[in-house]
């Protein structure tokens, strides 16, 4: 059987810690002139997944026991 790979798109956007699994916010990539400095700030900060969607992302990069 060959060996199982992950999906490396999901791979590069959520992180797995202890706590659950890791993600950043999106719309902080381009267009930044017309956001505030408060929303620049806040969308830089990193959240967990919620519950609802934490066992189809752990499919995603083959965690077991999530």
């Amino acid at each position: 059987m060959p060996k199982l790979k992950s999906k490396r798109s999901a791979a590069k956007r959520f992180k797995v810690t202890a706590g659950g699994i890791k993600r950043s916010c999106c719309n902080h990539n381009h267009i930044l002139t017309k956001k505030n400095s408060k929303r620049k700030a806040r969308l830089t900060k990193t959240y967990l997944v919620n519950e609802s969607d934490e066992k189809n992302i752990a499919r995603l990069l083959l965690v077991s026991g999530k």
